[in-house]
Parts: structure tokens; sequence; C-alpha cells
């Protein structure tokens, strides 16, 4: 039996950002750029690379300038037809033509798994996408394509998944289960932020997901948290009590900008990959890495002929 296509997907942002202060105290983190353009906008592309043409972003009353990204601004884009500039927004522009996003309300901050609640009304009874609005990937198969076509594989929902460190385990929601073939696993045991000792294995959820509509009645079943948060991973438990989930380990590598050094450096990264961009910065790279060197060696020095 085919399975109806995955053309829904829920991106969560209404997050405040507090790792990324001050710099989003008034800019979305969301909206902070890698290279040209707004980290959400990556999010969504990513979203059309799997199929998608519908996005719901899960924002706030504070956050309405993630949903103007997608939004004409008919005084921008008379100035640039003006000045032949049009060409700037070349990107937004062919993204618009193809998906059409949305926005709903979070009304209060109180968590991963109410922020997806936000969308039960529009995604009804079909399985989704389900993409944070804070984490890219680089790599040759968008996570987005990737689950989808797991959806399609076993008829199920389907978690990303990466393998983390194992001193890093207690940072992350971490999933254990049976083998199904090699990167893919049913899964059994969902744990938010285990401890390092006594952790189900180092598979981590990466931040992408393709949910089944039995998650919205697990929700409503979810008890508040820590800080008074809804965690998706503990909805996610109560789901796999009525259906199965999968896990899939993700091919492309998973960058956060929810901190300022995650942001440098995925900022790096994806410069590297520009062949235009690249041979312009890696000069400074260099010289900054030689400079970052010395300072750190005359420091040591300094240490050692002033033991204390």
């Amino acid at each position: 039996m085919s399975l109806p296509p995955i053309k829904k997907a829920v991106i969560p942002a209404a997050g405040l950002g507090t790792r990324m202060l001050p710099a989003a105290k008034a800019v979305p983190k969301e909206l902070l750029p890698i290279l040209d353009r707004p980290t959400i906008q990556y999010v969504v592309e990513e979203a059309h690379a799997g199929g998608i043409d519908d996005v719901l972003l899960v924002t706030s009353r504070t956050k309405r300038a993630v949903e103007d990204h997608f939004d004409h601004n008919l005084e921008l884009d008379e100035r640039l037809a003006r000045t032949d500039k049009r060409f700037f927004l070349e990107s937004i522009d062919r993204l618009m033509k193809s998906v059409h996003v949305h926005a709903v309300n979070q009304p209060e901050q109180k968590g991963l798994g109410d922020a997806v609640y936000q969308a039960r009304h529009h995604v009804g009874s079909d399985h989704f996408l389900c993409l944070l609005g804070d984490t890219v990937f680089s790599g040759d198969v968008a996570p987005a394509k990737q689950l989808v076509d797991a959806y399609h594989r076993f008829g199920t929902a389907v978690i990303g998944l990466e393998e983390v460190p194992a001193d890093r385990v207690d940072r992350y929601g971490i999933v254990a289960g049976s083998e199904v073939e090699p990167g893919v696993v049913r899964i059994e045991t969902l744990v938010e932020k285990p401890p390092r000792d006594s952790t189900p294995s180092r598979l981590a959820i990466a931040a992408r997901y393709v949910l089944s509509p039995r998650v919205f009645e697990c929700l409503e079943r979810t008890t508040p948290g820590s800080g008074g948060e809804v965690q998706l991973t503990d909805a996610l438990r109560l789901v796999i009590e009525h259906e199965p989930i999968h896990g899939i380990v993700l091919t492309s590598k998973r960058h956060d900008i929810g901190n300022p050094l995650d942001w440098l450096k995925t900022n790096l990264v994806f410069a590297s990959r520009d062949p235009h961009l690249w041979p312009m910065l890696a000069p400074l790279v260099e010289v900054l890495a030689l400079r970052g060197t010395h300072n750190s060696q005359r420091h040591n020095s300094q240490k050692s002929s002033n033991p204390q």
C-alpha cells in the first residue's frame, strides 16, 4: 500500500535564544546570517529539498521578523527594481515561489513539545516533517529528504540521529533500539539528557523528525518537566507504546547556531564550501590561526616562567 506523501513541515522558532544574547535581544537567532542568508532560510530550503511545499513557522509575538522574511517588502522591491539590484533577493524570491510559508504563535515559552503542539490544527491527520529552526546541515543529501525517503520505506515516524562522543550524551535526547540495518534502528528507548554513566547509547536526536499525528495526542498527556517545559522526547516515548518509530543516522553534518562559537564555526564551514568566497577568506584564516598559535605559546611560556 502506498503511503500518502509528506507535504507539510513544521519549524519551531519561538525560543528566546538566551545563549546568543545580546545579539538575539532584538534580532531572532533564526535570522542571524550564515554567509548571505538567515539561518531560517536554509531550514526552509532544506524542507523544500525534501519535497515540502507547505511550511508552518511556530514563532512568538516578539519574533514577527522571522515570518516577515518570507513576505514581500514592497518598498524594498520597488527600490531594487529601480536600481537593477533585484538579484540580491534571487534566492528568497525563488523559494517563495515554491513554498507557502505560514506562521502560528506559541503564546508561552513552554518547550519544544508545546511548540510542536501548536501545529496540530494546521497538520491535521497527516504525517509531517519537523525541523528545528536553529540547526542547519551540510552534506550531499539533505536530512529532510533522507527522512522522507525513510518514511516511505518503513511507513512510520522517523527520527534523524547522529552519533555523539560519550562525554556529550548529557546534552541531547538519546535513543536506543534494535538495529534493522546499518544506520537504521527501530527505537525502543528515548531519554532526555541522560547521565553519562547510564546512557542507553550514543545516538542523539539530531533536530530533524518525521512525526505522525499521534504525537499531538501524546503531547496532551505529557507532563511538563524542568522549568515547566513540555519535552517532545517525553511525548515520543508515549508514541512508541502505540506505534513504531525508526531512527536513521543522518549522512549530513549538523551545525548548531545557538551560541556564538558554534555560529562562527558554521559560517566558516559554509564559507569553506564556497569556491568564490573561500579563496578570498582562506588567507585571513591562516594568518589568524598562526597568530593564535603564537599568542597561545607566548601565554604558556609566561605561565611557566611565573609559577604561582
